[in-house]
């Protein structure tokens, strides 16, 4: 914890003990919101944790913080219920001796959530068996099951506990939850039949309406709809969108089988749920002499399904009181008043009883059997206790006055057990003890208990004498009884100034939390909570076994007038503090940070009031009284040795002296702190602050120090690691060279003794002195060849085989010549190979007869042959059927100025014939062709004679269907 307060500033302090102005409740409330706004909703005062409810969900709840808590020192980590529940649960196993949690605070503050939480982590941390197991789950659901049927929406909560609650959680001897058990205090009972705007009626209603299957709600005789039961809307807030009611019923259902409910119980609970909504629909008419009549006969027939009873008798009893007077049984008539009263108070009877018998159900499910866990000790028990905390509202009644007057109770017993733990540490520890002064609420709580004198002792006196006892009456007797209280006060009492708040039928009480104005109306009613007698006989007569067992027989034959319910409250209330005087308590208090349910939202106004009415400033008084810090010596030493250099690193001797040592070397003075047996004191908070700054201090140069000593070592360690590393790699690495060097030399040796040995025999026939050489000459000509092979197939160059290989590398070049023709060949394009085949054939015909035929080789022929279509069509009709061997375009140059003119040559199969356009300009008869020219010129006719003769006798066909233009232009050149 102390680990904390270097971040105080910003977070505040974990314990409102350590606050410097612990007097200043502004202070208090500073030191909450500081927390709050960082989502730390836990405190200490002490050993008491002050919880403040998020209103969201935290990740602080995990497996893994729950293991963070176990088995730790109570100061060690950060404040939280899980400290709080582990701690009781320790010293149950240390000291065998029975622990409770008491938690408190208001409608909306946490206590539920709270409870449930302490009991998930019981869940989880203790030891566990298939017995266990089952323990734990109907210990985990009971709290569904009891919610749903205690519990409702106020305008405060949307799950509000209207009813308290305490359970005892029975450990073994090894430290395993083997049962428990339940007692509830004041059911508000009244809320069945009456809500106030914005509120509901208990859960379970709307549960069953919602979620129940319709063949369910059918045998019940109910619809789904809430609005039609006047017991549900009278609040008009049927329904909420925070509360999933469908999906409630579904984990309701699951818990009561969980916790043994057999399906007829469920059954016939149901049916009793479904017949307090059936008996608020009764409604009653007058009769002619003013007496009341049922007028819905539908819902006496369901009720009398429901409850098993008489349809008829029911219909009587509802409309009818049965007195007894010296012996004799009257019948008399109900008026319309009276007729409704006592339908109401026939089903908060049914449900009170019902919600009784239901918390001891599960209790025998819950109950510790010795057979099912055997054990050489007996069971030690950890009690819980939700209730109700102090409540003021608008409007105060009779509820409101049971609920603070319990209160004012477990502020007593809160004030003498704190008072009495500090006086018994200080003793122990040696230390001179000095009287604490504080408000000592025991005046209050004799005004509410006191015999014959109290406000409950009152009351039932107004409740039982004979006459017309009201609860106007009620308060003249306070008035006349209680008027000199200085705590008590009403109307008359007041001085003119007060009386200006207070109403004529009010009276006002001046509670150790603040002063609470409560209303007598409906005091004497709720405290009788009186039942007619022919209800209790009907209901006695009734074959629902749960209806049976919760009205017992003895009622009508007992003389003896029942409790009322304050005295009831009252013996409960005592009963209860017997049992947590026996046991060694752990505070919670709760606290609801605002009205709207919002998170992040602080409401100072709201949250001082709660501070206030929980009695946390009187706490911190008490425990700041004396010491606010104490540590024992061993852990005190542990933490701050290292302030002074005698205890740093290490101190040898006893903590104790140690201790001393170190406070000596701080220079605390004498008035700031005791040292005690086993624990040293410190009397003020600036104390602790400025040791916890200063080990903050000598934590950056110890953090330096250590930093550069685990760096040295660190470096060092990695130095010589790596130091290592090199030898032995350098070690391995000669090594490995070594070893091929010498591997690499003898394969030297024996290769160069083959070569010279194959060498020797290089002309023998292969055997084994020769074949290393042999194979060695073949590879190196293959390889050179490979290197050397000719690069197309005009290459003619081609490596010197060794003999033996002669006719392997003539196979080899014939191989290579077919496979670059093969290549060549299929790398040619068809246009390509066009251009060959009209080169070799011009080769045939031109090869040793033309001059510049070499130079025109390299050159490709042009495809410039002409088309019948190409072809004037005069010149072909002029040529009648005379059919165009071969046409091509020419150009004529005049021998004067060398003008070009475009000309067609056209070669008949008897002529050559020149075309301009549509006209034939010149026609040469191949037959006239036949002289013998002796000079060049006289060659060129031969030429072209020789190729019409080819073309005449057809050798070209249809590969000679092109012509070097060259040669025609030097033709017609010719030719003209």
């Amino acid at each position: 914890m102390e680990s904390a307060l270097t971040a105080r500033d910003r977070v505040g302090v974990q314990d409102f003990v350590l606050l410097e102005n612990f007097t200043s409740e502004a202070a208090f409330i500073e030191n909450l919101r500081k927390r709050f706004k960082e989502n730390l909703i836990y405190t200490y005062i002490g050993s008491v944790l002050v919880s403040v409810n998020p209103y969201k969900e935290l990740e602080i709840y995990s497996k893994q913080n729950m293991e963070r808590y176990r088995g730790v020192s109570f100061y060690e980590v950060s404040p939280h219920l899980y400290a709080i529940a582990d701690n009781s649960y320790r010293s149950l196993r240390t000291e065998r001796k029975d622990q409770c949690i008491l938690i408190s605070g208001e409608s909306g503050a946490g206590k539920t959530e709270a409870t449930k939480k302490i009991l998930q982590y019981y869940a989880v941390t203790c030891p566990a068996s298939q017995q266990v197991e089952t323990v734990k789950d109907r210990l985990l659901q009971s709290n569904p099951v009891l919610e749903a049927f205690g519990n409702a929406k106020t305008l405060r909560n949307d799950n509000s506990s209207r009813f308290g609650k305490y359970m005892d959680v029975q450990f073994d001897y090894r430290g395993a939850p083997v049962g428990g058990h339940i007692l509830n205090y004041l059911l508000e009972k009244s809320r069945v039949v009456h809500q106030n705007h914005g509120e509901r009626n208990f859960h379970i209603f709307y549960q069953l309406l919602e979620g129940g299957e319709e063949d369910l709600l059918r045998r019940l005789g109910l619809e789904k709809n809430p609005q039609q039961y006047h017991y549900l809307v009278k609040g008009h807030c049927a329904r909420v969108s925070s509360i999933n009611d469908k999906n409630d019923w579904k984990i309701v259902r699951r818990a009561l089988s969980i916790i043994s409910f057999k399906d007829n119980e469920v059954e016939d609970l149901l049916s009793i749920v479904a017949s307090v909504l059936h008996l608020g629909n009764v409604q009653f008419a007058a009769d002619e002499q003013g007496s009341a009549q049922v007028t819905t006969e539908n819902q006496i027939k369901y009720l009398a399904r429901l409850l098993a009873v008489e349809g008829s008798v029911l219909r009587d009893a509802l409309i009818h009181k049965k007195i007894i007077a010296k012996g004799e049984e009257l019948i008399s008539p109900l008026n319309l008043e009276q007729a409704a009263y006592a339908r109401d108070a026939l089903a908060k009877a049914i449900y009170g009883r019902t919600f009784s018998w239901l918390v001891n159900k599960v209790n025998k499910s819950l109950a510790y059997e010795e057979g099912k866990f055997p054990g050489w000790r007996s069971t030690t028990v950890l009690g819980l206790l939700d209730i109700y905390g102090f409540e003021v509202f608008q409007h105060n009644s009779f509820e409101q006055f049971c609920i603070n007057y319990c209160n004012e109770k477990l502020q007593q017993l809160f004030i003498e057990l704190t008072l009495k733990s500090e006086q018994e540490e200080y003793e122990s520890e040696g230390i001179a003890w000095e009287p604490v002064q504080y408000f000592n609420n025991k005046i209050i709580c004799d005004l509410v208990e006191e015999k014959f004198k109290g406000i409950i002792s009152i009351l039932d006196e107004e409740c039982l004498r004979p006459g017309d006892a009201t609860d106007t009456t009620f308060l003249e007797k306070l008035e006349e009884t209680v008027k000199n209280h200085p705590h008590f006060l009403t109307h008359k009492l007041a001085d003119q100034k007060t009386r200006k708040s207070l109403g004529r039928e009010e009276f006002r009480l001046l509670h150790y939390a603040g002063e609470v104005t409560y209303s007598v109306a409906g005091f004497l009613d709720k405290n009788n909570d009186l039942l007619f007698r022919n209800l209790k006989e009907t209901m006695c007569n009734s074959e629902n076994p749960i209806i049976n067992q919760c009205f017992d027989r003895t009622e009508l034959t007992d003389k003896k007038r029942p409790e009322t319910a304050a005295t009831q409250f009252k013996n409960s209330l005592s009963k209860l503090m017997e049992i947590l005087m026996s046991k060694e308590p752990s505070y919670i208090r709760c606290i609801k940070p605002n009205d709207a349910k919002q998170s992040d939202r602080f409401d100072e106004v709201l949250i001082r009031h709660q501070v206030k009415y929980l009695g946390l400033m009187e706490n911190l008084r008490v425990r700041r009284a004396g010491f606010a810090y104490r540590r024992k010596y061993e852990v005190f030493l542990q933490r701050y040795k290292s302030l002074c250099p005698e205890t740093w690193p290490t101190w040898d001797g006893r903590p104790h002296d140690g201790v001393a040592v170190l406070v000596k070397h701080l220079g605390y003075k004498q008035e700031e702190y005791k040292m005690g047996r086993t624990k040293i004191f410190i009397r003020f908070p600036k104390t602790l602050f400025a040791t916890e700054d200063a080990l903050e201090v000598r934590k950056q140069s110890l953090a330096t120090k250590m930093q550069a000593t685990w760096r040295g070592f660190y470096r060092r360690k990695k130095f010589l690691h790596m130091k290592h590393s090199a030898i032995a790699i350098q070690s391995w690495w000669r090594g490995t060279l070594g070893r091929r060097k010498a591997a690499k030399r003898k394969w030297a040796v024996e290769t160069i003794r083959r070569f010279i040995k194959g060498f020797i025999y290089r002309n023998h026939p292969r055997c084994p002195e020769n074949e290393y050489f042999l194979d060695y000459i073949r590879f190196s000509f293959l390889m050179n060849l490979k290197r050397n092979l000719p690069k197309n197939v005009l290459d003619k160059s081609w490596p010197t085989p060794p003999p033996s290989l002669c006719e392997a590398s003539q196979l080899l070049r014939q191989l290579c010549m077919q496979n670059m023709v093969w290549t060549y060949c299929k790398r040619i394009s068809p246009e390509w190979k066009q251009q060959l085949e009209q080169k070799a054939i011009a080769s045939e015909i031109f090869k040793g007869k033309k001059d510049n035929y070499p130079q025109s080789v390299p050159r490709l022929f042009i495809n410039t042959r002409l088309g019948n279509e190409e072809i004037n069509a005069k010149v072909l009709q002029a040529l009648d059927n005379e059919a165009i061997k071969y046409a091509v375009p020419v150009v004529k140059y005049d021998r004067k100025g060398y003008k070009a003119r475009a000309r067609q040559l056209l070669l008949t199969q008897n002529a050559a014939i020149i075309i301009e356009e549509s006209k034939i300009k010149q026609r040469i008869d191949y037959s006239n062709l036949t002289a013998n020219c002796t000079t060049s010129a006289q060659q060129l006719p031969r030429a072209l004679f020789a190729m019409a003769w080819m073309l005449l006798e057809g050798e070209l066909g249809q590969r000679g269907r092109t012509a070097e233009r060259s040669w025609s232009t030097g033709v017609v050149t010719w030719l003209v």
